[in-house]
């Protein structure tokens, strides 16, 4: 298992990505979030989530929103912290069907895939990790490597490289 410094960010990244379905949205998850946690406190307020999806361009009714906020915000302290935010959103996104997911996943695996023979180097794959979290340890890494590189081969074809991210 992932130790809690890094595996818990990779976790979080995996978890945006199953809650969203695709990089992109997560990226524009993040960013909206990090607009209004300006002070980097790592929580924005509730009252803020329904500025950020209106200006996100996110349909919701404000019902609905409020309640899922209580429904998320255990501790009901108005707090909602990026993890939360996450789930909050995942909520009124529209979700992209699997074939969309498996197909934008095919697109980046071809970018790595330079020789295009079907594989990526578990290198190559630390190496996107890294870019996806830069406080994953040397050892979680290999763990995540270890767990996806069942043969020892040192190569991941697409599909292993599909079920990590998903």
């Amino acid at each position: 298992m992932l130790s809690d410094a890094g595996g818990s960010a990779w976790k979080r990244e995996v978890a945006c990505w199953r809650h969203c379905g695709a990089e992109r949205i997560c990226k524009s998850l993040r960013k909206a979030f990090a607009t209004v946690d300006k002070a980097k406190k790592g929580y924005v307020e509730a009252k803020d989530l329904e500025t950020i999806f209106t200006t996100m361009g996110t349909a919701f009714d404000i019902d609905d929103l409020n309640e899922t906020i209580k429904r998320v915000d255990s501790e009901q302290d108005g707090k909602i912290n990026f993890d939360k935010f996450v789930t909050i959103a995942s909520n009124f996104l529209q979700e992209d069907d699997e074939e969309t997911i498996t197909n934008e996943l095919r697109e980046a695996f071809r970018l790595y895939d330079k020789e295009g023979n079907g594989y990526i180097t578990t290198q190559t794959l630390k190496e996107i990790l890294r870019e996806l979290d830069n406080k994953l340890s040397e050892s979680d890494l290999n763990e995540i490597i270890d767990e996806i590189d069942e043969d020892g081969k040192g190569k991941v074809d697409f599909e292993g490289f599909r079920e990590l991210m998903i």
